[in-house]
């Protein structure tokens, strides 16, 4: 049995192609999102260099901030749910969730069972998110996968503000204007997603094992200003960006075989 999980994002496009709910056969990611032609090219990759093809899959689920416009999918379930239920199956252990993505940002608590016991989610602001980093990456000139490196080259973090992106890219600015090194201002920019990530795992309560997930767990920086602001070790899962599109094939899988029961 082949099942399909698509994950489309803000900012991104992700697909997790598995065989009888286990082995993964294949997988892709594109770096753009829904609206895009991300959604339609992460398909065409998955499937490149395959013997079979989007009309073989027995089931597709789709998740993510344009779940509803994979015309192939035969369900849309909320990325809350798909998230969850990849780390549960990566990591049983996992009780707390962190998911930063392209424009939000989410908390989530399971319980042993991997079942959701709460969740949070940042509002319509992008401060704390990866759209944050991009564009405080393109005000200092150093490449987005470079900050996290950068960041452990800092001697003290300079206050980066964690309420509003066009503020702190402001005083980002006015910090670079003063002298301030570039090493000490991504600190601090890691220091502002830290604080933003984490006043939403505060509010749905901080339990071990702690799983980050999303593609600003990529950013060895900002996992490690997590892990000072929360004063615990972090699990950066694996695949980080692919956590949801790999809940999304699970769940077509278990979908699936209820169908064929039924």
């Amino acid at each position: 049995m082949y099942t399909l999980g698509i994950d489309i994002g803000s900012s991104s496009s992700k697909a997790v192609l598995l065989k009888d709910g286990k082995e993964r056969v294949s997988q892709a990611v594109i770096q753009v999102g829904t609206g895009t032609s991300g959604p339609a090219r992460v398909i065409e990759e998955t499937f490149g260099g395959l013997d079979i093809t989007i009309e073989d899959m027995d089931y597709i689920v789709a998740t993510g901030y344009g779940r509803f416009s994979v015309e192939e999918a035969d369900k849309q379930i909320s990325e809350i749910s798909c998230h969850a239920k990849g780390i549960y199956y990566l990591y049983p252990t996992a009780h707390t969730i962190i998911d930063i993505g392209g424009q939000d940002a989410k908390a989530i608590r399971l319980d042993g069972k991997g079942n959701i016991g709460q969740f949070v989610m940042n509002d319509k602001c992008a401060a704390g998110t990866g759209r944050f980093l991009d564009v405080m990456s393109r005000v200092l000139e150093i490449p987005l996968s470079e900050l996290g490196d950068v960041h452990f080259k800092a001697t003290q973090w300079a206050f980066v503000s964690s309420t509003c992106t066009v503020f702190a890219e402001s005083e980002v600015i006015s910090l670079l204007s003063q002298g301030v090194s570039k090493e000490n201002i991504v600190a601090g920019v890691h220091q502002s997603v830290a604080s933003k990530a984490c006043s939403l795992v505060y509010r749905v309560g901080v339990t071990d094992d702690i799983v980050m997930c999303g593609g600003v767990a990529q950013n060895k920086g900002a996992v490690d200003a997590i892990e000072k602001e929360l004063s615990k070790k972090i699990i950066v899962a694996e695949d980080p960006q692919l956590t949801g599109a790999l809940g999304a094939a699970l769940f077509a899988y278990e979908l699936c075989n209820r169908s064929k029961r039924s």
